[in-house]
């Protein structure tokens, strides 16, 4: 099968040749079978537990609750498995969304794929920071430089050629083939797909075989931590707590003395481990993330989305960031006053088919000025002067109306570095550029040369004698969120560093206008390099601007800001900004013009190139670790009433039949708490003053001490309020309306506790306000009331050991609930007047 090299192949041939060929992809891990994930809940010491609970059931000859049991074990478990369903769900999806993709010609039109979809005779577009997706032939090339250190070590980057220019060669490697896997770094082609996958060079050297271990992020630590310290106090008291209900119980027979006994302490030890933690973590970080991705923040490494909140200074680039990355030419200035000839020489200068923003503006404005492209491109063009951020300048050699032509253009600084001019000329041209720079403008310089024969034309850029033609002065103005967004990361403790390629008194200018602090304390590319890391570490202390940047200055500032103890963001769109990217706690990558190869190094990717967003994501990266906080200290505030109730029951010598909670009502309370943890408390709103404290420390505990308080605290009230319930209607001997009653004002204080704890500052009618419009809120509170219904008044009550309440019991129970929860308001209320006084 052939290609048409115009046409490129149409969607059928594509679909066959994908049959063919397959997918344009490596080997890749397999992923784990619903199977064998439910095999690994099962395996966490909690489900383990109810399961021997169960088991005891059916050995003590009540075959009724084994069933039951089993029946409320295998709920818990689809809950997880169905939760671990979606999050993985929601992982894939973001996954793709963040799926490199190729520009390619089907159906004889440019389309956009992604490129596990590309087949060999694909027709494939390359341009600067592109990761090449597959192997191929040269068709076409402009200024073509590829990286394939990845493939052979060399780290110069290799010109490429098309497959008609290309010289006879024994060499490996060829110059007119593209590689998967190797960077571009300059230029652009049109390449002809000729391997894919496995096939290819890159595939077949095998570098997918060692795939990074994901090592555990510091909340996963500490939850994990937690859980065990847990599960060890569990053993402990499992074995206190058998010892004494097995002498508590001489009227037993010793087979089930013992086995009365195990129960007591399995209910202790299931009370004990709070198995919700992983689970909070896993739902509310990949929820956060696909909530993230929504707003367009597409979160590629879930553990950054914990960081987020922490984050002290965010370093972002000028363009396109605070700018509006809208170029237009605002002012020119001509050394001789001929603007005709600036102008002319200026479109000469651009390349033919640009795609960098400013070259698009200044050729824009050449039309205006009546240059047009035919005109400006119609000679021939004999050599160009690639760009590269440390010579800051370019040029085209041009045979253009009859004589040939130097057109160069860059930084002033460069560009008068080889421009000829007397003192005179290089004073009005210094205080010219200052002018310009104080309005905001990127100042650019223009030069021309013209050789007399071609055997005259310089080989270097540097090597060049120019006349300055004169100074283009080009607007970008900054977005208009942008000062209220500063102001905001100012209350927030983020402090903002702007990183730009354009001179110190322009970027000043921009960062007075949008309210900067600290906008005349600048440091230069060539300060930093006369810098050490310890007297950069130093200088940044009070700089927030860093102009006359290179690529490889970024990494130099993180590591700066990262040596003072700032956890730092960082953002980038340029091939060689990838290192920077990797350093920075957090990378940012632009998604509208940010490179592959940024992309692929990045935590982040910035859908919409917006500044706003950059701010927006920080708040909600708070929010999501403010609600695992708030969610951690819910299940420790929750747990203490069943794990109390089950401790004290035995060494008051209460009879085994007799208890607060058997195994089965604890499997009951978390079929609650699992949903009430991971689903409502995950959607609850960012705080109104989330965004005026100071960024958290992220060596600190998840759980602090005011918080482990409040939480023992608040758990003790219910457990008061419960237990104590249970307990006096208990002497009136009947042990299942005296249990009855004691779950009911656990299971309400549930759903008091979700509204008191979702805010610190706001009451709970403010919260439930918030949260009033919210139906998947009403749709786990009114299934808990549901819930609570049936196991009071239906066929299940008796098999569940409970005694269906009268009205008054009810009521009795709900304000008892309320009163054991709702305290805490005055708590808040104390607060809130503090505040206010201060």
């Amino acid at each position: 099968m052939t290609t048409n090299k115009t046409k490129g192949l149409t969607t059928e041939e594509a679909q066959k040749r994908q049959v063919q060929h397959g997918k344009n992809e490596l080997a890749t891990a397999k992923k784990q079978s619903f199977f064998i994930k439910a095999l690994h809940i099962i395996a966490e010491p909690m489900f383990l537990l109810l399961i021997v609970a169960a088991i005891i059931y059916f050995i003590l000859g009540e075959p009724r609750d084994g069933a039951i049991m089993l029946i409320f074990v295998i709920g818990i478990i689809s809950i997880d498995v169905i939760q671990e369903w979606k999050t993985d769900k929601t992982l894939s999806a973001l996954k793709d969304l963040s799926a490199p993709h190729v520009t390619v010609i089907r159906n004889e039109k440019e389309v956009i794929i992604p490129s596990v979809d590309l087949v060999p005779g694909d027709v494939m577009m390359i341009a600067e920071g592109v990761k090449i997706p597959a192997d191929g032939e040269i068709l076409k090339a402009n200024d073509l430089s590829v990286d394939e250190s990845s493939l052979t070590g060399e780290a110069e980057g290799v010109w490429k050629v098309t497959v008609e220019n290309a010289e006879e060669s024994n060499d490996y490697w060829r110059r007119d083939y593209c590689y998967a896997g190797t960077l571009v770094t300059q230029g652009n082609a049109t390449i002809l797909v000729d391997k894919i996958g496995a096939l290819t060079e890159y595939g077949k050297i095998g570098t997918h075989v060692a795939s990074v271990e994901d090592k555990p992020t510091s909340l996963q630590k500490q939850t994990g931590s937690l859980v065990k310290l847990c599960a060890g106090i569990a053993g402990v008291l499992f074995a206190l707590v058998s010892v004494i209900t097995y002498f508590n119980i001489p009227e037993y027979a010793f087979g089930d003395r013992i086995i009365a006994s195990i129960l007591s302490g399995i209910t202790l030890a299931m009370a004990m481990i709070p198995e919700e933690f992983p689970v909070i973590l896993t739902v509310f970080l990949s929820m956060g993330a696909w909530r993230l991705a929504k707003n367009k923040s597409l979160v590629r490494k879930l553990p950054s989305v914990e960081t987020l909140g922490a984050v002290s200074v965010l370093c972002v680039d000028k363009t396109g960031t605070i700018t509006m990355n809208q170029m237009t030419v605002r002012d020119t200035w001509a050394l001789n006053g001929d603007t005709n000839n600036l102008c002319e020489i200026m479109g000469l200068g651009c390349e033919t088919d640009a795609y960098d923003p400013m070259e698009k503006a200044m050729l824009r404005y050449c039309e205006k000025m009546c240059y047009s492209k035919e005109h400006l491109f119609g000679g021939k063009l004999l050599s160009e002067y690639a760009f590269t951020n440390e010579l800051k300048m370019m040029g085209h050699v041009w045979r253009h109306d009859g004589e040939i032509i130097v057109a160069a253009k860059g930084s002033p600084e460069r560009m008068l570095t080889i421009s000829i001019l007397t003192d005179e000329e290089r004073q009005l041209v210094d205080a010219k550029i200052t002018e310009m720079s104080k309005k905001g403008l990127r100042v650019i310089a223009v030069g021309e040369m013209r050789p007399q024969t071609e055997t005259e034309i310089p080989k270097n850029i540097t090597d060049c004698k120019l006349t300055l033609c004169g100074l283009i002065g080009l607007a970008d103005p900054p977005r208009e969120s942008v000062k209220e967004d500063i102001k905001n990361c100012a209350k927030a403790g983020v402090r903002v560093v702007m990183i730009t390629g354009d001179n110190g008194i322009t970027a000043s200018s921009i960062a007075k206008q949008i309210g900067m602090p600290n906008s005349d304390h600048i440091i230069t590319g060539d300060q930093l390099n006369n810098m050490s890391d310890e007297e950069l570490s130093e200088r940044v202390k009070d700089v927030s601007i860093f102009s006359r940047v290179i690529p490889e200055h970024k990494m130099r500032i993180v590591k700066a800001f990262k040596a003072n103890g700032e956890i730092v963001a960082m953002t980038g769109d340029g091939v060689n900004d990838a290192p920077a990217l990797k350093t920075a706690d957090i990378g940012i990558a632009m998604g509208k013009r940010g490179s592959e190869v940024s992309r692929e190094a990045a935590d982040l990717i910035l859908m919409d190139d917006n500044f706003s967003t950059i701010v927006n994501t920080i708040k909600d990266g708070r929010r999501i670790y403010d609600n695992i906080r708030k969610a951690v200290g819910y299940v420790f505030t929750i747990h203490i009433p069943i794990a109390f109730a089950s401790l004290l029951a035995p060494l008051l010598g209460i009879a085994p039949a007799s208890l607060f909670l058997l195994p089965l009502h604890v499997v009951l309370l978390e079929l609650i708490i699992d949903p009430t943890c991971s689903i409502v408390l995950e959607r609850q709103p960012a705080e109104h003053d989330i965004m005026e404290r100071k960024p958290r420390n992220p060596n600190k505990n998840l759980i602090n001490a005011r918080t482990l308080t409040k939480s023992v605290i608040q758990g003790l009230f219910i457990f008061t309020a419960s237990f104590g319930t249970y307990y006096m209607f208990l002497q009136e001997g009947n042990a299942p309306l005296a249990r009855t009653m004691g779950l009911a004002v656990i299971m309400l204080s549930n759903l008091a506790l979700v509204q008191v704890n979702s805010s610190d500052t706001d009451f709970a009618i403010q919260s439930f306000k918030r949260l009033m419009h919210d139906k998947v809120m009403w749709a786990v509170n009114i299934g808990t009331l549901v819930g609570l219904f049936i196991i009071l008044y239906t066929p299940i009550t008796g098999f569940l050991k409970l005694y269906p309440l009268t009205m008054g019991q009810f009521l009795m129970a709900a304000g008892i609930a309320a009163l054991s929860v709702f305290w805490y308001e005055l708590v808040k209320l104390f607060y809130w007047i503090k505040r206010k006084n201060k």
